[in-house]
C-alpha cells in the first residue's frame, strides 16, 4: 500500500519560560497510507491536535520530517508553501464555531478557498458552494447566512464543506465530533465515511472516543504525553490492547449495554500524570503503570514491532519494555 503522509521523528516543543520546554510532540514516526483512515486517540493534552497541526505546517517543526507522497515538506512554512499545499492537505477543526469567521457569510467562508487557489469566475464559485452545501446536507439558501445562525452540527458541516471544496487528498479531522450531541456525531461520521468512499480521501481522525475511532478507522495510533505508545489495526488494538496505557483507555470506555456498565467493576487509575515540561528519560507512563519495572524509570522505550503477532493479523507496534 502506498504511503501518502509520513512523519519521521517529528518533534514539536514549546518554550514557555527560561529553561522550560513543553514536550508537546516527541519523535513521532507514523505512516498514513493512501485512502486509509488512521485514528489518533489519547487523553486531553497528549499532543494529538499539535501533531495534526504540525503535519500541516500550522506549527513549525522543532525537528524531524514530514513527507507527502515521498516529498519532504518545509520545516517552516511560508505563504507560498501554504498556497501550494492547500490543494493537497486540509483540516477540519475541533470547534465548529471559533474556526468560522463570524463576519463572513457561509457562502464566503466556503468559497474563499476557490477564490485564493483557482481562476474560477464568481458565478462558478457560487455554483460550487451550492453543490457542496447540498452535499454536506445543508441548503443552497444557507449561503447567505452567518455562522451564529446555525447549530453546532450544521457549523461542523460548514467546516467540512470548506475543507473539501478544493478536493484535497489528505484531511486532518481534529476531533470533529467532540462538541456535538451523540445523534449529530453519528450523522457527521457517516457523512465523512461517505465522502471518504466517494472521493478516495485519506484521513487522520483525531478523537477521544475509542468506540467511534474503532468504527471509522482502519488503523489506530495511541498517543500519551507527546509519544506514540501503540499502533495497529483498529479492531485488534481495541479488543486486544498490548500497552498498559491502551489497556487503561479501553477499560475506561463505556459499555453500550447499561446493565453491563452498571455491573462492571471500577478501574481506578493510580499515580500522577508526568509533567510535559522538561520530560526526563524513562517511560512517560511509569508513574501510573501497574506493570512498571525499574528499567521503565530511566530508559525511554522505543516503538518496536511485535514479533509474536498471530498469522493473518496486521503488524502491531508497541513502545513498552514488557516487549523488549
Amino acid at each position: 500500500m502506498k504511503a501518502l503522509v509520513e512523519t519521521v521523528n517529528l518533534t514539536k516543543h514549546f518554550p514557555i519560560k527560561r529553561d522550560q520546554i513543553v514536550h508537546a510532540v516527541d519523535n513521532v514516526t507514523l505512516t498514513v497510507h493512501e485512502k486509509e483512515i488512521v485514528g489518533l486517540v489519547g487523553e486531553s493534552g497528549s499532543g494529538k491536535s499539535t501533531l495534526g497541526k504540525t503535519i500541516l505546517g500550522l506549527h513549525n517543526k522543532t525537528s524531524g520530517q514530514v513527507l507527502y507522497d515521498g516529498t519532504m515538506l518545509p520545516q517552516k512554512y511560508r505563504a507560498r508553501d501554504f498556497l501550494s499545499s492547500a490543494r493537497k492537505m486540509q483540516m477540519i477543526f475541533q470547534d465548529p464555531y471559533s474556526s468560522l469567521n463570524p463576519r463572513m457569510t457561509v457562502g464566503e467562508i466556503i468559497g474563499e478557498a476557490l477564490k485564493l487557489h483557482t481562476n474560477l469566475n464568481n458565478q462558478t464559485i457560487r455554483d460550487r458552494v451550492t453543490f457542496w452545501l447540498e452535499r454536506v446536507g445543508l441548503h443552497a439558501d444557507h449561503a447567505s447566512r452567518y455562522p451564529h445562525e446555525f447549530s453546532g452540527g450544521q457549523r461542523q458541516r460548514i467546516g467540512i464543506a470548506r475543507a473539501l471544496i478544493l478536493e484535497p487528498e489528505f484531511v486532518v479531522c481534529d476531533e470533529p465530533i467532540s462538541a456535538l450531541d451523540v445523534s449529530v456525531q453519528a450523522q457527521v461520521v457517516n457523512l465523512l465515511d461517505e465522502l471518504k468512499k466517494s472521493m478516495g480521501l485519506t484521513l487522520l481522525f483525531i478523537a477521544h472516543d475509542l468506540s467511534m475511532v474503532r468504527y471509522v478507522s482502519d488503523r489506530m495510533a495511541v498517543m500519551y504525553l507527546g509519544s506514540l505508545v501503540e499502533v495497529g489495526a483498529s479492531n485488534e488494538v481495541f479488543f486486544d490492547p498490548q500497552h498498559p496505557y491502551t489497556q487503561m483507555l479501553v477499560s475506561s470506555n463505556p459499555e453500550p449495554d447499561p446493565r453491563r456498565e452498571r455491573n462492571r467493576p471500577p478501574t481506578p487509575v493510580r499515580g500522577e500524570i508526568t509533567s510535559p515540561i522538561n520530560i526526563q528519560p524513562g517511560c512517560r507512563f511509569a508513574s501510573r503503570c501497574p506493570k512498571v519495572m525499574e528499567v521503565c524509570r530511566d530508559t525511554t522505550p522505543e516503538l518496536i514491532t511485535l514479533k509474536n503477532v498471530a498469522p493473518g493479523k496486521d503488524l502491531r507496534q508497541v513502545a513498552c519494555h514488557l516487549y523488549d
